[in-house]
């Protein structure tokens, strides 16, 4: 089967070099059917296949009928707007995995949904539809998403054949259950990574409130834009929730984050993208979850993920890894992420037809598997040590299977590490302090925030800031805890307002405003000659008008708390997915990468030993 598909996928290449359609005439007749001339041309590619005249002929009319259905369908669309779709069944549906479907292109995706759940016997709620790299949407047409004509649709089935499933009621209710499950994951996921990018973008408490950061090659954050730091943290967020499903083998649940990681990646700024090598590593999972759904031919542009992927290697580390060595002192970890490209690039290859470069990049991918190759005895060492197995794996790569200076390597690392932790850890515990004294003065948490952050963590800075416009910040201050309290001001207070000098009812209506703040009322009326501005007169007026929290109000906290119980479990399951060693997507055990580099190569080997058997039969 293989080898068919490679002698197609080369005999193809051919005839588009020398620009042969064979749904043309000299071998297309009027009818449509076969000519003799289709005879003749086997004959000429058979020598340049160096396969059979037979096999050349048998594949040539394959081709020629499929194209003939797609020049069907062409005529079909520009008369009646009728779309053909070619839809990718999932690997377990062996018999016609690849099959047209028409549609028109005003329909929504769930109505697509449901058209390919009847005519293939799916049940539609435990489906996903992959269209342009994405994940088609039930809400939106068709033609708002981008779907044309003779698009390629990949199906993703989160349970077992419905077939399947009929045989045991128990099993059905069971897989039933579990694509249910699957599904609640999948949104659990998009909310979990929401809230952590949103904490990213304000300052907590490190030890009490978990949240994500960005960090360079050496462990240490990086200031990014605000316009992309939350792209970029739901981009790499989806990224790893992808690589925790590809490590379990559920390649249909990691493939929609996949693409939602490059959605979001696509959000930022080309120059960010050029200095980080998440980006390449995410279009080496992607290409590899295609792979392992058995659906690589679907990804048209699998040639450009995995080039886009070596450009930015070379941005990143430098020519011949230079600018890695000399940030990391090192670059043997990273020869996982060159491997794995050599052997995408070599089973892309093949299914192209280039038999000879796939069998060079599959070879460059063979011999840094040789390299890459980690006695277990050395493994064992060093666990004997205390460092974990993944620690290992590393730092022998690191230290080219050297034992005794993966051990100092392993060990200095964890110091370093250690250090950078402490240090970020004590800038963020300044932070909260600093909210903290702003808030003692009367400001809310959102209002010391956002100060502290437009002044870059300088408190006087800060103070400076919220002084010179107090009702700016009051004004857009959205926090909860400050919103609520609409107390009437105090008498005590008031009367420090007037022994201030300050006239009675501008005093009462600025400590309606502050909420009972005297300082803040005071630095107000100070600015603006005595009164109020009109902007937060208005603001006086509302506070006055609206009700005191009533008894009827708290019925919303059982709700409140169920909500908040939900985000802290989407919270944990995303931070539970996140691996705790920074460069756990170096780490590989090279058992999946064996075997596939051992089954291409033997398909590279097969073709070659069925050429020169046909070649000394001819002979």
């Amino acid at each position: 089967m293989e080898q068919k598909k490679y002698l197609q996928a080369k005999l193809t290449r051919f005839l588009r070099e020398d620009r042969i359609q064979l749904w043309k005439p000299p071998y297309t007749d009027e009818t449509k059917d076969v000519s003799l001339a289709l005879k003749d041309l086997a004959k000429k590619y058979s020598d340049k296949l160096e396969c059979c005249e037979n096999e050349v002929e048998k594949l040539m009319e394959e081709i020629r009928c499929k194209a003939i259905e797609r020049g069907t369908g062409n005529e079909n669309f520009k008369m009646t707007g009728i779309a053909t779709i070619e839809v990718r069944l999932p690997p377990q549906r062996k018999k016609d995995r690849k099959t047209r479907l028409e549609t028109r292109l005003h329909v929504t995706g769930k109505e697509l949904r449901s058209k390919i759940a009847e005519t293939f016997g799916f049940q539609e709620n435990y489906i996903k539809i992959i269209i342009n790299k994405k994940e088609l949407q039930l809400g939106k047409s068709l033609e708002e998403q981008g779907v044309t004509h003779n698009v390629k649709a990949m199906v993703l089935e989160l349970q077992q054949s419905e077939e399947d499933a009929r045989r045991n009621v128990q099993v059905e209710e069971e897989e039933q259950n579990e694509a249910r499950l699957k599904e609640q994951t999948i949104e659990r996921t998009k909310r979990g990574l929401e809230i952590l990018a949103e904490r990213a973008e304000m300052v907590v408490d490190p030890v009490t409130t978990p949240y994500l950061d960005i960090a360079n090659q050496t462990g240490r954050s990086i200031n990014i834009p605000p316009s992309e730091k939350k792209a970029l943290m739901l981009a790499m967020g989806y990224h790893e929730k992808g690589r925790a499903f590809l490590k379990r083998k559920k390649y249909e649940l990691a493939l929609p984050c996949l693409l939602d990681a490059d959605k979001y990646f696509c959000e930022c700024g080309t120059e960010l993208l050029d200095t980080v090598d998440n980006y390449a590593v995410l279009q080496l999972d992607t290409v590899w979850c295609y792979l392992q759904l058995g659906q690589l031919e679907c990804l048209d542009d699998a040639e450009k993920k995995l080039n886009s992927a070596q450009k930015c290697f070379k941005k990143c580390y430098g020519e011949n890894h230079q600018r890695l060595v000399d940030i990391k002192g090192n670059c043997g970890k990273e020869k996982i992420l060159f491997l794995r490209l050599y052997l995408l690039q070599g089973i892309r290859n093949y299914h192209s037809g280039n038999g000879e470069e796939a069998y060079e990049y599959l070879n460059k991918a063979h011999r840094l598997f040789t390299e890459l190759y980690i006695d277990p005895s050395k493994v064992d060492r060093l666990l004997q040590l205390g460092f974990t197995r993944q620690e290992a794996r590393l730092g022998l790569r690191a230290c080219d299977g050297n034992v005794e200076h993966a051990a100092a390597h392993i060990t200095h690392r964890r110091e370093e590490l250690a250090q950078i932790r402490k240090e970020e850890q004590e800038k963020r515990k300044r932070s909260q302090e600093s909210i903290n004294i702003l808030k003692t003065m009367g400001y809310s948490t959102y209002a010391a925030k956002h100060a502290l952050h437009q002044a870059r963590g300088n408190l006087d800075e800060a103070l400076k800031t919220l002084l010179s416009n107090p009702q700016r910040w009051w004004l857009n201050n959205s926090d909860p805890e400050t919103n609520h309290r609409q107390e009437s001001p105090s008498q005590e207070n008031i009367d420090q307002l007037v022994y201030m000098g300050f006239d009675m009812g501008a005093a009462t209506a600025a400590l309606k405003v502050f909420r009972g703040s005297v300082q803040l009322a005071a630095q107000t009326l100070a600015l603006n000659g005595g009164s109020l501005p009109s902007d937060l007169q208005l603001t006086a007026e509302d506070s006055s008008s609206t009700p005191s929290t009533s008894p009827s109000d708290s019925a919303g906290t059982s709700s409140a708390s169920t909500d908040e119980d939900m985000e802290t479990e989407a919270v944990n399951e995303i931070l539970d997915d996140i691996p705790e060693h920074e460069e756990d997507y170096l780490d590989s055990t090279l058992e999946d990468e064996e075997i596939i580099i051992a089954k291409y190569l033997s398909y590279v080997e097969n073709t070659k030993a069925a050429t020169k058997k046909n070649n000394s039969e001819q002979k």
